[in-house]
């Protein structure tokens, strides 16, 4: 059962980012439960991503559908969306962690959905639709921190789209078994105590992390 984080914070390096608290407490977490296993992980902002331009994933597929050669710019980069595929498949639980930018996914984040939602290996196409391959015990959770609590079911709980996103390239369209997410947020609203929004979000993991191994 291997675990794969990819990691979509801007500013990685900063562990005091709430995004990165909720990464950190996961690890702690995993490494008490699983001493023997490690996690793999991707940092997408010191990362080569593959963008859906003319120029890289856009072209690449272009080119290939019609049996015209790479350049040895395009075969680099066509390297990498392989290998990001590959390093995608082969890991059972997928971990998110981010912070909510405008209400969706942060931009590298979409770059890398674009690098693995490709038919014929996530997904593919059927006269009924299209229908997901990662069917063999996939879980997905999110770790996401914002500034603004998305749960009161106010007007701003339809406005948070990155879950909305999310679980429907994962669960709906690739077909993981599961979607979870746990939140850290309210950080930038008037009248919320972060530890205690912190704290909140330590007991929903140590709820949703049994269910995710289970």
């Amino acid at each position: 059962m291997k675990t794969l984080i990819i990691n979509a914070q801007p500013d990685f390096r900063n562990d005091s980012h709430y995004s990165i608290k909720l990464q950190n407490l996961f690890l702690k977490k995993f490494h008490e439960n699983f001493p023997d296993e490690t996690v793999d992980l991707i940092n997408l902002y010191e990362e080569k991503i593959p963008q859906l331009t003319t120029s890289e994933l856009l072209g690449i597929w272009e080119k290939q559908a019609k049996h015209i050669n790479l350049t040895p710019e395009q075969e680099q980069i066509y390297q990498i969306n392989q290998r990001l595929i590959e390093q995608f498949k082969s890991h059972h639980r997928i971990v998110i962690v981010s912070p909510l930018h405008n209400f969706n996914v942060t931009s590298k984040m979409k770059d890398y959905i674009d690098n693995v939602l490709v038919a014929h290996e996530t997904f593919k196409y059927t006269p009924a639709g299209s229908v997901g391959l990662m069917t063999d015990d996939y879980k997905v959770m999110l770790l996401q921190a914002s500034g603004s609590i998305y749960t009161n079911n106010d007007r701003y709980t339809p406005l948070e789209f990155s879950r909305m996103y999310l679980d429907g390239i994962f669960r709906e369209l690739m077909g993981f078994d599961d979607f979870s997410i746990v939140r850290v947020q309210g950080l930038q609203t008037d009248g919320v105590n972060v530890d205690e929004a912190m704290a909140q979000a330590v007991n929903e993991l140590d709820e949703k992390f049994a269910k995710f191994y289970n």
